[in-house]
């Protein structure tokens, strides 16, 4: 079995545009004579590679911590997109994968509301980009409350290099535990069985 981390650093990846940066600080040091080290750090709960709950764009919508635990589990398929997806592009695009998909993008990337009109309408549960935002930057919000609004869970900010195309992998990404929140960073893994077994 291969194992891919397509996570993101969350001390090193810069934050989305007018997010508060990340800030890491020593508490406790050996170096300085402590017994043990201790740091503490405050992050946006959007940093790194993290998912979006429903509660991001509504006030009523589902929190991270009141998405079911399965939708971040499962079968998956990656595509590699060098445009932004359109309606008829998911149309076709979903014919082929798996309940979860994850976007590997190349240049101007991202899904516009027409694409995420025709997800709402499937049985996707999960989608994934290697952006730090699904929508294209001219529809962003707009495609978010289309998603999050169909319950659609959203991961944005993977690292997908290095993955190859295919619907042979297997999706963990289960958000931290973040009660009440509209987001969480996630350690996001997918693993891959070897050819011929």
């Amino acid at each position: 079995m291969f194992i891919y981390d397509i996570s993101r650093s969350i001390i090193d990846t810069p934050p989305y545009e007018g997010d508060p940066d990340t800030v890491v600080k020593t508490v406790k040091s050996m170096e300085n004579g402590d017994s043990y080290n201790l740091s503490m750090f405050s992050i946006s709960s959007h940093t790194g590679t993290h998912i979006d709950a429903p509660y991001h764009f509504d006030p009523d919508g589902k929190k991270i911590d009141e998405i079911r635990t399965a939708t971040f589990y499962g079968k998956c398929s990656v595509i590699t997109a060098d445009h932004i997806l359109t309606g008829v592009d998911m149309e076709r695009i979903l014919q082929k994968c798996r309940k979860r998909l994850l976007i590997h993008t190349k240049g101007d990337g991202g899904i516009e509301s027409s694409a995420a009109r025709v997800i709402a309408d499937s049985d996707l549960m999960l989608i994934g980009i290697d952006r730090q935002s699904i929508g294209a930057d001219f529809d962003n919000e707009n495609t978010h409350r289309i998603l999050l609004g169909n319950d659609i869970a959203v991961l944005e900010n993977l690292d997908l290099s290095g993955v190859e195309d295919g619907n042979d992998y297997t999706l963990c990404a289960f958000p931290i535990r973040l009660d009440g929140m509209e987001a969480a960073p996630c350690r996001a893994i997918l693993f891959e069985q070897e050819k011929g077994f």
